[in-house]
């Protein structure tokens, strides 16, 4: 149907969010065009994960074994050790809470139970005996009442997320040890010279490795993309825009959110204007707000790039392509070049404009129209039009997929050149009303209907996402799951879903209003 430069799928969406709009001007490259909130109930279910991953990097966890003398009446020194300790399983329970705290958030689990199991021993010599008396044998321990909290900190770092731990502790309220083995009736009163230690082992441990985890995801997030190549003509600036902001109970993630040049350098950018995020009365997670800006910058990008091309040699009724067609509307036309056929060479004549509102989406198309005259194999152009497309449409979403629906408002025509003599734009234009509802609309809403799945860091799905729109802002509202099918701690890059359309040419095509 058509030939278009390459252009992503991702594009796709955002082009085609139209609405009708005049030119408004590009918010500058310090600014946040993006801005995610994590709400409160966001919030429950990321304390959620990181307390179930916690949960699975701290078990197994080894604990130091321990040696110690005692006296014994009548017995005189007894030497008892406690080794193998190993910590095997935690259960939080729903026993958890997090709040946002003056210095960051704050996480803090309590009512924790532990199963802990160890290898226990003892020896000694008496006057009474002339050999060495020894047993051995297995201890399961039950940990109660344990109470574990960390308060973290997110930080700008140089357009990064920086993480840190500002405090992070661990109580335990009670030990119950149980020996089984040897003659360990007899032996449970022994059981003090190892309950302090393990007490205090336990407590200094799970800090430690939750401060580790810690560490290994603040690498992570420093380590997260600053630019995302969208091709290689675009890339998405997700550089963060000052620090993260701490809500009574949600907090806002600033992202500069611009598309550039895939060559361009991302600078470091610290200004922040706020957006208004909401998703009315609903409860969702995650809010995703995107400016228009962030749209406007991509179609800037790549009409800039010489992307925005479009030929047209087939049309569902093809006769509209021939110079027949027209002999009573351009009679001229048909005269020079009688039952020739034609094609539309349609180029954007400056970057279509975006604009959102609380109605709906759209844009205003700039593009020269120069009608092509195939004359014994040569290609002819024989006027040019300037059109002016105002189109409007609503998006969509269905389970974690995004659709958009566009209609025509209005359009204009203008003669800017021709070799076929003056004619009447009047007189053309209920044909081109005819393409652009038959054709351009139609194509456009067929691949807009495939969808485009929303991107996400790989292990985790969005759920039952809506979208919402408002002076100069969409946004996404939704759930997330987290699928567990892999660790927080080894991730080490964004994977991002690409929609499945038809082919990429198909989507090159759907680009070209």
């Amino acid at each position: 149907m058509a030939q278009l430069h390459h252009l992503p799928p991702l594009l796709l969406l955002l082009l085609l969010f139209l609405s009708a709009a005049a030119a408004v001007p590009a918010g500058g490259a310090d600014e946040a065009h993006i801005s995610a909130v994590v709400a409160e109930k966001g919030l429950a279910f990321a304390k959620d994960v990181l307390i179930g991953e916690a949960v699975r990097s701290l078990t197994p966890l080894r604990l130091p074994g321990v040696e110690k003398a005692v006296r014994v009446p009548f017995l005189g020194g007894v030497r008892v050790a406690a080794s193998n300790i190993t910590l095997f399983h935690l259960d939080v329970g729903d026993n958890s809470t997090v709040y946002l705290g003056d210095s960051g958030l704050v996480v803090v689990a309590s009512g924790v139970t532990a199963n802990i199991s160890m290898h226990w021993s003892y020896r000694y010599d008496s006057w009474l005996f002339p050999i060495e008396i020894a047993d051995s044998g297995t201890a399961s321990i039950l940990v109660q009442g344990m109470e574990v909290g960390i308060t973290m900190a997110i930080k700008n770092s140089n357009g990064s997320l920086a993480l840190s731990v500002s405090q992070c502790g661990c109580y335990v309220k009670d030990l119950v040890i149980s020996l089984d083995g040897g003659a360990s009736w007899f032996y449970q009163g022994f059981i003090n010279a190892f309950e302090d230690h393990i007490k205090a082992a336990v407590e200094k441990a799970i800090p430690e490795n939750i401060v580790e985890g810690a560490g290994k995801l603040d690498s992570f997030l420093q380590g997260l993309p600053r630019t995302v190549s969208l091709d290689d003509v675009a890339a998405l600036n997700m550089t963060f825009i000052n620090d993260p902001h701490y809500g009574n109970s949600s907090i806002e993630f600033d992202i500069n959110g611009l598309i550039t040049s895939a060559v361009a350098k991302t600078t470091n950018l610290q200004k922040h204007p706020h957006l208004s995020l909401s998703c009315g009365v609903a409860s969702k997670m995650l809010l995703l707000s995107l400016d228009e800006d962030v749209f406007n910058s991509a179609l800037e990008v790549y009409f800039k790039a010489d992307s925005m091309h479009w030929v047209v040699d087939k049309v569902p009724d093809q006769s509209l392509l021939n110079t027949a067609s027209w002999k009573f509307i351009i009679p001229r036309l048909y005269w020079n070049y009688p039952n020739d056929d034609m094609r539309l060479n349609i180029s954007m004549t400056s970057s279509p404009v975006i604009r959102i509102t609380s109605e709906k989406v759209g844009a205003t198309i700039n593009a020269d129209m120069i009608i092509d005259v195939v004359d014994d194999k040569e290609t002819v152009p024989v006027a040019c039009i300037s059109v002016v497309v105002s189109a409007s449409g609503v998006v969509e979403t269905s389970g974690n997929k995004v659709y958009g629906r566009v209609d025509l408002d209005d359009f204009s025509l203008a003669l800017k050149w021709s070799k076929i003599g003056n004619f009447h734009m009047s007189l053309i234009q209920g044909v081109i009303r005819v393409f652009l509802n038959t054709v351009c609309m139609p194509y456009l809403n067929s691949r807009l209907g495939n969808g485009f799945i929303l991107p996400v860091v790989h292990g985790f799905t969005l759920q039952d996402v809506y979208v919402l729109t408002s002076a100069k802002q969409l946004t996404l509202c939704s759930d997330v799951t987290f699928t567990n099918t892999s660790s927080l701690a080894s991730l080490a890059l964004l994977r991002y879903r690409e929609a499945r359309v038809p082919s990429v040419l198909a989507a090159k095509q759907a680009l070209a209003f």
